[in-house]
């Protein structure tokens, strides 16, 4: 990984124990460790007494007794989604039959583009269909708290952020995680997108961001403006190995990602691929017919 990421990685746990990690916010880590999920699902509690619970986590039944064992004694009054990958939404439908709390998401998995069941990391969670949508700006509220959906979409097209007003922190999903870069894959992963929604987040004023895999970040704005500095780089990346002739894809990741181990090469194809696509749209790369992770591409100008 880049170096000039501040990647924060260290964090004190115990799998399925609820922590008070703010005034407002608890956290309970569910047993999912995986290259993709880092420690694992961290699903959290918003409030006192009348409580949001954001990202349910995966289908773990020790998980999801954890979560209820947490929650009792108190009123679920909505349950938040930030996109719909199986470590994310799973266990809102159990969650949501015990405390018969709605479950809120920007819609069901998928940007209605075929994706001829790619899989990189987690699987999308296509039985989970929100009894609410939420759309950009809308907010949800209880006691003493107030949540902002923001859509982010990049690295799923159905991404939200939630935004905790009173302590200017940001529950911000896979969009933003300490611990790695997100794995942006095409067709429901979006480069263009992705990068537009970084942007947007410098322009606000959160102080902390809670990601739902791995430690909190204290720096966002620092350490998004280095994601952006990174997807840069690996732009310009791609067009050197394209200026030196090389025209696939797994030819650039093998150049590109040599000090990443080649189990997570397919993962880092979908991310050269999401590039490329981008690269495409903005008119620096050409590619024979529709762009496809297996096409070949040149940069514009020399394509044969």
């Amino acid at each position: 990984m880049p170096k000039d990421i501040p990647f924060v990685r260290d964090l004190d746990f115990d799998y399925g124990e609820v922590e008070q990690v703010s005034p407002l916010i608890r956290r309970i880590i569910a047993k999912n460790p995986s290259p993709f999920t880092f420690y694992g699902t961290g699903t959290y509690i918003v409030g006192q007494g009348e409580v949001a619970v954001i990202d349910p986590g995966p289908l773990l039944y020790e998980h999801v007794q954890a979560l209820i064992a947490a929650l009792a004694g108190e009123t679920v009054t909505h349950i938040l989604v930030t996109h719909t990958h199986s470590d994310h939404s799973p266990a809102a439908g159990p969650l949501a039959a015990t405390t018969k709390a709605p479950t809120y998401a920007f819609g069901p998995h998928g940007s209605g583009r075929p994706d001829a069941d790619v899989r990189v990391e987690e699987d999308g969670d296509r039985d989970f269909h929100p009894d609410r949508r939420l759309r950009d700006g809308d907010l949800v509220a209880g006691p003493g708290w107030t949540l902002e959906a923001l859509h982010t979409p990049g690295h799923t097209s159905n991404h939200l952020c939630f935004a905790l007003h009173e302590e200017a922190a940001l529950f911000s999903g896979d969009h933003v995680m300490g611990w790695s870069t997100s794995v942006i894959s095409p067709p429901d992963g979006d480069m263009r997108a992705y990068l537009r929604a970084l942007h947007r987040l410098l322009k606000r004023d959160e102080q902390v961001f809670w990601p739902t895999h791995g430690p909190p970040i204290r720096e966002p704005r620092r350490f998004v403006e280095a994601l952006i500095a990174h997807r840069r780089k690996r732009d310009a990346e791609i067009l050197a190995c394209l200026g030196e002739g090389m025209t696939r894809i797994a030819d650039i990741v093998a150049r590109i990602y040599v000090d990443v181990p080649q189990y997570l090469h397919p993962a880092a194809g979908r991310s050269v691929f999401a590039h490329l696509i981008h690269l495409v749209e903005i008119g620096e790369v050409a590619c024979q017919g529709p762009p496809d992770v297996s096409g070949s591409y040149a940069l514009r100008g020399r394509a044969g």
